[in-house]
């Protein structure tokens, strides 16, 4: 989520309550601005690295049971929903922008043009379906027109460091409620060596930050001054009804902002249930 351009995303977001985050995130798809420097124009290749690396973890496609669900939480232009469908899920992009579920659809469109001209490949497992759903993640009415309440797979990039640090228990919280027993939340981290000090989105995204959050859902951790997690006073064992981290490394492949002179700064990580 780099942040050069016409305006920055720190000033764009400066003082403006929560509530209000919403219709400023709309405005940034919207003709009159168009910056998204956090779109990464396709999908995140540590993801589908992950889920064909590890089919210990996350199960083999398999056309004899119903597909799975998985959610991308603010989905923007719905890259990462569209990999998931490929992959064989009920994929959901959920998005707060109704300007970002508009590029979304349009970009299914594309990609299914694109997949009619080249044609399918013999013995190629179907693929999944995707669905756009517009509601507010913290909130239960987008759940009900979904018809899904529990997901077996969850994908967050560049979700979590768009909310601030005040909002981020919450999101454990949520993110506990939404993953169905024996599910996996996917954590691409970035970014990961962004002070706590400098002003977001997006915000800082330290590794030991997940795990505080995560494995405490809607505690609050020890912070410093800025919000961001006090790195020697968090508990790595997680609490009854929190979420263990599975999997830490770093991804063979990774979108370029998570590359930074030739090393890989992303982290991926790999959650389940207690």
């Amino acid at each position: 989520m780099a942040d050069e351009g016409p305006i920055t995303l720190s000033a764009h977001f400066k003082d403006q309550p929560v509530e209000n985050h919403a219709e400023r995130w709309n405005a940034l798809y919207e003709p009159g601005l168009n910056y998204t420097p956090w779109d990464r124009g396709g999908p995140s290749l540590a993801l589908v690295d992950v889920l064909e690396a590890r089919p210990d973890l996350f199960g083999a496609p398999d056309s004899t049971t119903p597909p799975r669900k998985a959610l991308v939480p603010g989905c923007g232009r719905g890259h990462d929903v569209l990999l998931l469908a490929s992959l064989g899920y009920d994929a959901f992009g959920l998005e707060v922008s109704p300007a970002a579920l508009q590029e979304a659809r349009k970009n299914a469109d594309t990609a299914a043009a694109n997949r009619d001209a080249a044609g399918s490949e013999a013995g190629a497992s179907p693929p999944g379906k995707h669905h756009w759903v517009s509601g507010n993640f913290f909130e239960d009415g987008w759940v009900q027109d979904a018809g899904v309440e529990k997901f077996d797979l969850i994908f967050d990039y560049t979700f979590f460091s768009a909310l601030p640090p005040s909002v981020r228990p919450r999101w454990a919280k949520r993110m506990a409620e939404l993953l169905a027993p024996g599910g996996r939340l996917v954590c691409l981290e970035f970014p990961r060596t962004k002070p706590s000090s400098e002003a977001g989105p997006p915000w800082a995204t330290p590794s030991h930050a997940y795990v505080a959050y995560l494995g405490r859902p809607g505690e609050e951790p020890a912070t410093d001054e800025h919000g961001g997690v006090l790195e020697d006073q968090v508990v790595e064992q997680p609490e009854k009804g929190g979420l263990r981290r599975i999997l830490y490394q770093a991804p063979p492949r990774t979108h370029p902002a998570g590359v930074k002179e030739g090393q890989t700064i992303d982290r991926v990580s790999v959650w389940e249930h207690c």
